[in-house]
């Protein structure tokens, strides 16, 4: 039984067996993508939960979606705004936005970029990066913790599609 989207469970492989072809669909490879969609699903319900934890851990006044940045700006350094926008996918409306509200907080400063005196660059404050690095260090314990029963070449395959996955997304 697998989870689906809405936390019911259900059975694996709902399609007719050995066809290759799903029952939904008729459609032979179907199944494979319909189980795909059903694990990605669940598994991007639980991470925009933990990522509201984490959120709250950095800040108690930390919007969920702005963790993500500063795990960028952590891992990057100093960035523009534009290029921060373009890897999150929003707009840079929603950046502006997000950027005030981190500044606000103390996260997040911004400079003036010296190769376009026009630009300007977003950096972790030390407060900021200090704050994140203690979520990301626990976060990392709970994944140790999480996946102590799986092989280490598991766990780097999995990293290894879900970037594989990542970059095919960006297209």
């Amino acid at each position: 039984m697998h989870e689906d989207g809405n936390g019911a469970g259900r059975p694996v492989g709902t399609g007719l067996p050995g066809s290759g072809v799903d029952q939904g669909t008729g459609r032979k490879g179907d199944r494979e993508f319909l189980s795909l969609e059903r694990e990605l699903t669940v598994f991007l319900r639980r991470a925009r939960a933990n990522q509201g934890e984490m959120a709250r851990e950095v800040h108690p006044d930390l919007e969920s979606a702005a963790y993500g940045l500063l795990v960028r700006l952590d891992e990057c350094g100093r960035q523009r705004a534009t290029a921060l926008a373009a890897y999150i996918g929003v707009g840079k409306a929603t950046m502006s936005r997000q950027l005030r509200a981190l500044e606000d907080l103390g996260l997040v400063a911004r400079e003036p970029d010296p190769a376009d005196g026009r630009a300007w660059l977003v950096h972790l404050t030390e407060e900021g990066r200090r704050r994140v690095g203690r979520v990301r260090e626990a976060r990392r314990a709970r994944y140790v913790s999480q996946l102590a029963h799986w092989d280490q070449h598991e766990v780097a395959e999995l990293a290894r599609l879900l970037h594989q996955l990542n970059l095919g997304m960006e297209k």
